[in-house]
C-alpha cells in the first residue's frame, strides 16, 4: 500500500475506487466497506483508494477539543488498512480551515479532480464536508455531475446491534470485552510505556509492570482485571491486568494499569509494550487483608493459564 499525505503526491487515475471516512477502529462495518472497495477495484482492474483524516476531527472542531477517545492511532489505522488489501491511503491533515470546506468543494478537489474515482463507496450514514452538511443524496448528484457512481453499503450488525465506533466505546468503557471484540472483529489494543511504580505488586508475589497509555487519548477499558495478551518487542506472552485504584493497597487516588505478565521477569522500565484485552475477568474491589488479596490474586493467575492454554489449543 502506498501512504501519501497531500494530493500532490497522489497521480489521477479514473479507474479508482473510493472510499473516505475517518475509520477510527476499522471496526467490522469499516471492514465492510473497504472489503467492497478492494472488491470493486480488483474487478475493474483499477485502484483502491481511502483517504482519511489525521487528527481526528472531533479534536479540532467539537465543543470539547482534545477530549475525543481513540480507538486507533494513525499508524494502526494504516496498518489495519494495508492488511485489507488498500492500494493508495490518502491522510489528510485536519485543521479547522480545512474543516470549513464545502461538502461539494472537497470531493471536487480530492476525488473529482485529485485522486479520480469511477466509483465511490460510503456507508449508509456518511455526512461530509463543512458541518458535515453533505449527505449521501448529494453525493449520488455529485456523481451523476462529475461521471462516478455511488455504492452505499447497508448497517454491519453483530449479533442484532449496528456496529459503530461509538458502540465500541460504550462496550470498552463497560468493561464488556468480549463484545468489544465482536464489534471490532479482533481484540482492542493498548500501546504504553513501562514506568515506575510503587513496587506493591513485588511486595505480594506478582510482579507488575505499570504502563502510561500512548498516546494519552486512548480509549482505556473500565476498571477491572482483564486476561490480556503482551506484546514486548518481538515476544508475546499471556498477562492479567488491572485497571483501577487498588484500594486495598494504595489510598485509591490515583487510577493504575499494571499488567502481570506469566512467566515473565526481564526488566522493562522504558518500554513501550503492547496489550491486547481478551477477556474480563473480575470487577475491582477491596479485600479485608493483603492476604484475602494475595488469594485472589492466585486464583486470577490460573485462570488465565487456563484461558490463555484454550486459546493455544484452538490455534
Amino acid at each position: 500500500m502506498r501512504l501519501i499525505r497531500s494530493l500532490a503526491e497522489a497521480p489521477m487515475e479514473r479507474n479508482s475506487v473510493v472510499t473516505v471516512g475517518t475509520f477510527d477502529g476499522v471496526h467490522c462495518a469499516h471492514r465492510e466497506i473497504i472489503r467492497e472497495v478492494v472488491r470493486l477495484a480488483r474487478i475493474r482492474q483499477g485502484r483502491s483508494v481511502v483517504i482519511t483524516f489525521d487528527p481526528h476531527p472531533k479534536e479540532v472542531v467539537s465543543s470539547t477539543k482534545g477530549s475525543v477517545h481513540l480507538l486507533t492511532t494513525i499508524d494502526e489505522r494504516v496498518a489495519l488498512l494495508e492488511a485489507l488489501g488498500v492500494d493508495l491511503m490518502l491522510v489528510i491533515p485536519f485543521t479547522f480551515e480545512f474543516s470549513r470546506t464545502p461538502a461539494e468543494a472537497f470531493y471536487r478537489e480530492y476525488i473529482v479532480n485529485g485522486v479520480g474515482a469511477s466509483e465511490v463507496v460510503v456507508g449508509y450514514d456518511h455526512m461530509f464536508g463543512r458541518d458535515r452538511q453533505g449527505t449521501v443524496r448529494e453525493l449520488e448528484e455529485m456523481g451523476r455531475q462529475h461521471g462516478f457512481s455511488l455504492i452505499t453499503v447497508p448497517p454491519y450488525e453483530v449479533r442484532g446491534e449496528v456496529v459503530s465506533s461509538t458502540r465500541v466505546r460504550k462496550a470498552l468503557a463497560a468493561g464488556e470485552i468480549e463484545h468489544a471484540t465482536a464489534l471490532l472483529g479482533r481484540p482492542y489494543r493498548l500501546q504504553g510505556r513501562v514506568i515506575e511504580g510503587d513496587h506493591r505488586g513485588i511486595m505480594l508475589g506478582f510482579r507488575t509492570a505499570n504502563i502510561r497509555p500512548e498516546p494519552g487519548n486512548k480509549v482505556v477499558p473500565g476498571r477491572g482485571v482483564y486476561v490480556v495478551r503482551v506484546r514486548v518487542g518481538d515476544e508475546r506472552r499471556s498477562g492479567m491486568m488491572n485497571i483501577g485504584v487498588r484500594p486495598t493497597v494504595s489510598m485509591g487516588l490515583k487510577e493504575a494499569l499494571e499488567v502481570h505478565i506469566l512467566d515473565f521477569e526481564r526488566n522493562i522500565y522504558g518500554s513501550l509494550i503492547n496489550v491486547e484485552f481478551l477477556r474480563k475477568l473480575r470487577e475491582e474491589r477491596k479485600f479485608g487483608s493483603f492476604s484475602d488479596l494475595i488469594a485472589q490474586l492466585e486464583k486470577d493467575r490460573e485462570e488465565t493459564r487456563r484461558f490463555a492454554a484454550g486459546l493455544e489449543d484452538h490455534r
